[in-house]
């Protein structure tokens, strides 16, 4: 009798054990949060205790309870961006232990995500170089004060993960090497423009599909199998649908962002018939997951590459009309972020331009700055007269660049055999680029950029952004 007594006490005693606030890691010292906003925290504390949070930025305390599992959730507010670091105190009130938080920086958070090309560190891949890298490496603890990383480990699951291993860095010779080369730039690029400190969550996986960043649900009703068997008995780890969804991408979904990047398609390469409504769903899936409405969501065309099947322009041209269809989003070209030698590396050098260009999109679109171009020319007709094909176009903020000699046009008549332009002049009064060919006696469409792959003399609008790759026809048999 004494006995079970004693293991009644027992319990009762362990069940009163208090429990220490537990945060996740994307919440801790050294990371950026996002200005003039209601910034969600979360975590576990002793079940049912209430929790405070104080912060040195404002008087007025937070607080909220946990529940009966000890998970807490609360939002605070911030104040305008600040360069001066800040502190976050958390409280578990029933036993007043309590876990603080420094070195905190208010300002402009993004999320960003994707696969290779936005996950390639400044570093580089093996046989595969970053232009500059390891310049931005040396100095850039230079950049510690303004800008801060979060960079999601590469994992799967097929449950959706709570938390992950990870922890916010200051740049530095030693972290920086890991960076998002795309990510980096553009947050460094942000930070100049704005003025203020910018954190990046980076959660990229190379190789990865946009079915990967799909939920559960999503999949299916895309007729798309979640068994277990048939994820398994893909052949490349890096095209598992849905895991990196559960593991990347949910443990920091409740985070507040401004918006997200993205950097991702040549996996889906040849599946342009789905990925139209597939990377809509997906975009829409992530706002709402997020929960802060139509937050941006800018694109990268995907690079320059010889696929071998043809196939790459049509996904450029479905990854346009997303940019243009799903409000507050964009589409960054890399049509001439290339190399002739760079045929068949699927990871271009020029990571620079692609992150200023991508900043240059949000400065424009998100906070206003129209002084930065946020993108090239768009095709907006064709008029033939005689032999020749005049082009018209939108986005023309300053005008076409006065470039002669400009490559990439091909035209073709009723035969829907394509020729390269043997000309190509611009008509000044109407801002249409003239093109024909000796071969084409009756022009009937013009391709521009309509490759895998292609480098040469282009066609830029303002900001030296050229214009992005079109066609006039609907042959989606004639590559």
């Amino acid at each position: 009798m004494k006995k079970i007594f004693l293991l009644i006490a027992l319990f009762f005693c362990f069940s009163g054990v208090k429990a220490e606030i537990k945060l996740p890691k994307i919440i801790g010292s050294d990371m950026v949060i996002q200005q003039n906003a209601d910034v969600r925290f979360w975590g576990k504390a002793t079940k049912n205790a209430k929790v405070e949070v104080s912060v040195s930025w404002d008087s007025q305390k937070f607080n909220t309870q946990a529940d009966k599992d000890g998970k807490f959730f609360l939002t605070v507010n911030t104040k305008n961006f600040t360069f001066e670091p800040q502190t976050i105190k958390f409280t578990d009130l029933s036993d007043k232990k309590s876990v603080e938080l420094s070195n905190i920086l208010i300002g402009e958070v993004w999320l960003a995500s994707g696969q290779s090309n936005m996950q390639m560190p400044l570093k580089g891949f093996p046989g595969c170089n970053i232009e500059d890298g390891f310049e931005e490496i040396m100095f850039s603890g230079s950049q510690a004060d303004r800008v801060r990383f979060f960079t999601v480990p590469l994992k799967h699951s097929y449950n959706l993960e709570e938390a992950v291993e990870a922890e916010w860095t200051l740049p530095s010779a030693k972290t920086s090497t890991e960076y998002s080369a795309v990510a980096w730039h553009y947050a460094k690029a942000l930070s100049y423009a704005l003025g203020c400190p910018v954190g990046i969550v980076s959660a990229a996986y190379g190789g990865t599909l946009v079915e990967s960043w799909m939920n559960k649900q999503l999949l299916e009703q895309h007729g798309v199998s979640t068994k277990k068997e048939d994820i398994e008995n893909v052949e490349w780890e890096y095209e598992k649908i849905l895991l990196p969804y559960n593991a990347m991408f949910w443990p920091i979904h409740q985070f507040t962002y401004k918006g997200v990047i993205w950097y991702q398609g040549c996996s889906n390469v040849g599946k342009h018939q789905t990925y139209y409504q597939r990377l809509k769903d997906m975009i829409s899936l992530w706002r709402s997951d997020i929960g802060l409405g139509d937050i941006p969501f800018f694109m990268v065309e995907i690079a320059p590459y010889d696929y071998g099947s043809g196939d790459a322009p049509f996904l450029r041209e479905v990854q346009l009309k997303v940019a243009k269809e799903v409000k507050n989003s964009g589409l960054v070209t890399t049509s001439d972020l290339v190399l002739p030698q760079e045929r068949h590396n699927i990871h271009p050098r020029q990571k620079k331009a692609v992150g200023q260009r991508l900043a240059a999109l949000a400065l424009n679109k998100t906070y206003g700055m129209e002084t930065f171009i946020s993108s090239g020319p768009t095709f907006k007709e064709m008029i033939v007269e005689k032999n020749e094909a005049f082009i018209g176009f939108d986005n023309l903020q300053m005008g076409l660049c006065s470039n002669y000699m400009i490559e990439g046009f091909e035209v073709a008549g009723e035969d829907k055999k394509f020729y390269p332009a043997d000309k190509v002049w611009l008509r000044w009064q109407t801002n249409h680029v003239a093109v024909s060919s000796e071969k084409v006696e009756k022009p009937v469409a013009v391709r521009y950029c309509f490759k895998d792959f292609y480098t040469g003399k282009l066609l830029y609008g303002g900001g030296m952004i050229p214009a992005y790759p079109f066609r006039t026809d609907n042959w989606d048999d004639v590559k």
